[in-house]
């Protein structure tokens, strides 16, 4: 079967909804060791694939030649909120490699964190391309187009030099073939790649203990995954999942999502790689899975499940603050 039931979501006695998907545990030699539903199952990584497209801004040498801080290197990686510390290390970078944010090409959005679209709109300021998620990484891409001499007005073309150095990145780490990955376009206008769920895994098998790679590439991954781990509210934003994954775990996980239902997350110490998507798209179902899948290879302590309880076991409470339900793991 390809897809599988992965959460319930009851109120009162009686499961109301459900969330289906598919789910892997691959280890870094690319042997699958847990799965749920068929690991081959084609999808999109969506966003899940920014700390792998980071690692070409330090092996090809532009974050050294620029002298981009952690803050930087970490927003590159990011689906961040646009809070005024992400719109800032975006601009860092793109002020250090001699551009601005009209050269940014990801879109126009309001940012994700509330917060700051409320006092954006009290304010009157409009949105730009450097509030949407994705800005870091346009502002990495835009940097080794600058650093290697490339023209800056097509960078988001599956056809320029970027572009094709972020599928051959991605399809080394997933241990693909570029013509096995499908492309199609991300929501800030650049490619994405779809591939196998169990490849997503192997791909951050490889990121969290890339022994198997160049020195270069070990060195940049490396270094990408302390920045994520010392500086998580860049990864993502405040109240985020991934955000506060990172922030409880430490040095234990690199985590990362992706729209549509996509979590991924590596574990350095046990050469792991998981994948998690959920058909319907629906966010609410990943982390009772991610967590159900982290706790089930002993990687949550008890203080972990403690800290992390609201997001392992939702409860749900209608307006008046009683518990109605739950979102619950089925698998």
């Amino acid at each position: 079967m390809e897809i599988s039931k992965l959460v319930e979501v009851t109120r009162g006695e009686m499961v109301e909804s459900v969330h289906r998907g598919v789910l892997a545990v691959v280890d870094k030699r690319g042997n699958t060791i847990y799965s749920v539903g068929n690991s081959q199952f084609y999808t999109f990584i969506r966003s899940a694939a920014k700390p792998m497209q980071a690692v070409p801004v330090i092996e090809g040498g532009a974050a050294e030649h620029f002298g981009f801080n952690e803050q930087e290197l970490v927003v590159i990686t990011a689906s961040h909120s646009g809070e005024l510390e992400h719109q800032e290390a975006v601009r860092g970078i793109l002020r250090k490699i001699g551009l601005d944010t009209s050269n940014l090409l990801c879109g126009t959005t309001r940012p994700l964190h509330k917060p700051t679209a409320n006092k954006m709109a009290l304010e009157n300021i409009k949105p730009g391309p450097i509030h949407g998620p994705c800005s870091g990484k346009h502002a990495g891409m835009l940097s080794i187009a600058v650093h290697e001499k490339m023209s800056l007005e097509d960078y988001y073309l599956l056809e320029h030099p970027v572009q094709q150095i972020m599928l051959e990145t991605m399809a080394e780490f997933a241990e693909l073939g570029k013509e096995e990955i499908k492309i199609g376009i991300d929501g800030c206008g650049v490619p994405v790649f779809g591939m196998p769920i169990r490849a997503m895994a192997l791909a951050y098998a490889n990121f969290a203990q890339p022994d198997k790679y160049s020195l270069k590439r070990q060195e940049a991954c490396q270094s990408l995954s302390n920045a994520m781990v010392k500086h998580p509210q860049l990864v993502a934003g405040s109240n985020r999942f991934t955000t506060v994954l990172l922030e409880q775990l430490g040095a234990k996980a690199i985590a990362k999502d992706g729209s549509e239902g996509i979590f991924c997350v590596g574990l350095p110490k046990e050469g792991l790689g998981i994948a998690v998507k959920i058909e319907d798209g629906g966010a609410r179902a990943l982390a009772p899975v991610v967590l159900k899948v982290l706790d089930d290879l002993g990687i949550l302590t008890e203080q972990d499940k403690e800290a992390l309880e609201t997001y392992y076991h939702p409860q749900i409470r209608n307006f008046r603050g009683e518990i109605i339900g739950t979102i619950r793991t089925a698998f």
